[in-house]
Order: C-alpha cells, then structure tokens, then sequence
C-alpha cells in the first residue's frame, strides 16, 4: 500500500521552513502532495494560481524532492485527501502559539474524517520562528530575507513589487 501524505499551506511564499517540512514528509512517505490552499482568512501577496506556480517551480528546482506534487486545493482539505487517497496530513508546529490554532483544525478534520491522521513536526530551530508573514514584513521593509527563502522566491517577490513601482533591494 502507497502511503499519501499531504503537506498543506497558504505557501505565499513558501520558505524554507515549508521546504524542510516537506523534505522530512518525503522521508517518511511514498508520495507526498504539496497542497496549496485558499485562506479566507489571510491577505496574499500572490494570488492562488500565483502560489501554486511559484511552490511548483520551487519544488521542481530542487533535486531532494523529486517526485513530490503540487497541486491547488480548494474546498475542505479532508475531502482534497481522500480524493488524494492520503491518510496523513502533515503540519509544522513551530510554537506554542501555533499549538492552539492547529488542535481546533485537527478536531475539526478528524470530525469531518476520522480516516485522516494530523501529523505535526517541529521546525529545526533556525526555521522555529520563520513564518511567510515574517519574510514579507521583512522584504517589504527593505531587509535581506535571502536565508529564509530560495533565489527562486526572492526573484518573484521582487517582480511583484516592482509591478507596483516599490523599490527593493
């Protein structure tokens, strides 16, 4: 039996804090299916076909991940699973702040199907504070975020700003 993890996130942008979660997924799993989501909640700087495009090019660029997917998920990420036939959805757990947030998803997911495992890996420390938020405050802010994020990355986010005529680094 093929063992299917799903690796979700908004990923606007993905860093390397993603990219070693899905590293370590890949370890452990088959297949691992990089999901990237609608966030009702958040304010993206790249729209979601945006997003699904740059995580796919990040992801194709680097030999280590090999044969992992990416795909855009849209609706419930337990019913993108099981169309997915996956079992496991992985999730970095930085701090304890996340811990709250992701105990209410997992509730919610393992009511919605009890099928679906919640696995959750902790950052290695130089990732433990990163987070997508942190890296645009601090590329918008003129601030070196090449240690957060592939070139890949920092190429797009500076074509998106200068679409909007803002001067970066």
């Amino acid at each position: 039996m093929c063992k299917v993890a799903i690796v979700p996130g908004t990923f606007d942008p993905i860093t390397n804090g993603h990219i070693d979660i899905i590293k370590r997924s890949k370890k452990i799993f088959d297949s691992v299916i990089v999901a990237v989501a609608i966030n009702s909640g958040k304010n993206p700087m790249f729209n979601f076909h945006e997003r699904i495009s740059l995580t796919k090019e990040v992801i194709d660029s680097d030999s280590e991940l090999e044969g992992v997917v990416v795909e855009g998920v849209q609706g419930l990420l337990v019913d993108f699973a099981k169309r997915k036939n996956a079992k496991v959805i992985v999730r970095g757990l930085r701090a304890v702040s996340d811990f709250e947030y992701e105990l209410q998803m997992a509730f919610m997911n393992r009511r919605l199907d009890s099928d679906i495992e919640m696995m959750y890996m902790m950052p290695y420390i130089k990732y433990s504070f990163l987070s997508s938020s942190i890296v645009k405050d601090v590329f918008i802010n003129g601030g070196d975020i090449s240690q957060f994020v592939p070139e890949i990355v920092i190429k797009h986010m500076r074509e998106k700003f200068s679409d909007k005529g803002v001067l970066v680094k």
